[in-house]
């Protein structure tokens, strides 16, 4: 448990104007990171010697609270960029969809830049943000995603939002000569204690939902890495509230406002979060933040696990495994909250992590998803998300 405790330690010692790299640290080091081109979080955990906490099979997954969406599929979808969603590789994906048993697609609706990616009039949110509009007739795709029986689900980066700090750098972390803090891939967050932040941010979820998207995914919740490291340096609006508090209050606050709108709201966190405690340099409480979601999607690539976790020397090479690993100390850690236990929804790997070098990774395919996927059933779950920064996804024609 003191290695655990140990490796917990390293990573929120990270230091926060270093930022995050493409690549997992040499030496099992735990470092948090932005996978490839469209800069979802992923973290890569270090050496764990312990591997899997309890074994055992739960039964499959039922709601057991009220379902906004009860008549919602099971869910089985990727992730699509905003450049694919308005742009030419589009009907590659549908055919995708059309073709296997995915059923759903994750689209950035506000990106990891923090640029609202369609046309909106909406004053309020321009007056904040700024729109890139890449795609440029959402009514038109949203039309064309329900030809296909796709489940749509619009994801919104929160708290990693260059764009508002950059217009507003009172709602962002600044140094004391009033510049703007960045990390090293120059990318700025705002403060999770703003609630003109939180508004902002809801209100394109609200913007979402009139535009025809059953459930709001909610990503990047959570202060910048290695924030307790500079957090004193720093010039930005706070209360008396820890870390975990605010992100939580967040998420609490966004649940009420949504919950009118029969919307489903989802939250992604660091998949490590399950098997170690609460992460407060950055604000994350896997527990508080599952309470109150309907569903909590960990990102469980196994590229990112390092040495030793769930009694694995390259948990990279077997898929099976690690997401058997990580789902069973999820359950056990969401177990607790009985009737408040969301929809376990995980991000999983179609992606070959080749940046781990010669024999420390496999090539991702068809046979990888399969196993993830086989894993996730064997744990009882029966929803998952594939993760591509490119969108180009090998998994066709699996069922």
């Amino acid at each position: 448990m003191n290695i655990i405790f140990s490796t917990l330690l390293l990573l929120y010692q990270v230091t926060l104007g270093t930022g995050t790299g493409d690549h997992a640290a040499e030496g099992g080091v735990v470092t948090s990171f932005v996978n490839a081109a469209a800069g979802h979080e992923v973290v890569t955990a270090g050496n764990k010697t312990n591997g899997s906490a309890s074994s055992g099979t739960p039964g499959k997954q039922t709601f057991v609270k009220k379902d906004p969406q009860p008549d919602a599929p099971e869910v089985k979808g990727v992730y699509v960029t905003a450049h694919s969603a308005g742009g030419s590789r589009l009907p590659t994906l549908l055919k995708l969809l059309d073709d296997t048993e995915l059923n759903s697609m994750v689209i950035d609706i506000k990106d990891d830049y923090g640029y609202i990616t369609y046309p909106t009039d909406n004053t309020d949110l321009l007056k904040l943000g700024a729109s890139k509009k890449y795609i440029k007739d959402m009514k038109s795709l949203m039309a064309t995603l329900k030809e296909h029986n796709v489940y749509p689900i619009a994801r919104i980066v929160v708290f990693k939002d260059t764009a508002l700090a950059n217009k507003h750098p009172e709602l962002s972390f600044r140094y004391k000569d009033g510049s703007i803090w960045k990390n090293g891939k120059g990318d700025s967050f705002v403060n999770p204690y703003n609630e003109e932040v939180w508004d902002y941010n809801i209100a394109i979820a609200k913007e979402a939902v009139k535009l025809g998207f059953k459930e709001i995914q909610f990503d990047y919740v959570r202060f910048p890495e290695g924030f307790e490291k500079k957090a004193d340096s720093l010039v930005y609006d706070k209360s008396k509230l820890s870390r975990v508090d605010a992100v939580t209050g967040f998420v609490k606050y966004a649940r009420e406002q949504l919950q009118p709108l029969n919307v489903r709201m989802s939250v992604d966190i660091f998949g490590y979060a399950a098997s170690v405690p609460a992460a407060e340099g950055i604000g994350q409480d896997f527990v508080k933040i599952s309470k109150h979601v309907d569903v909590i999607s960990p990102m469980v690539y196994p590229s990112h696990y390092g040495p030793g976790w769930f009694g694995l020397k390259d948990p990279d090479k077997d898929p099976y495994t690690t997401i058997k690993g990580s789902m069973t100390d999820t359950h056990k850690k969401l177990n607790a909250l009985s009737l408040y236990k969301p929809v376990i929804r995980p991000w999983i790997q179609d992606f070959t992590a080749s940046w781990l070098g010669s024999g420390h990774y496999i090539k991702y395919g068809k046979a990888q998803v399969e196993a993830q996927i086989k894993a996730l059933h064997d744990t009882g779950i029966y929803e998952y998300l594939l993760w591509n920064a490119s969108n180009k996804y090998s998994a066709a024609n699996f069922k």
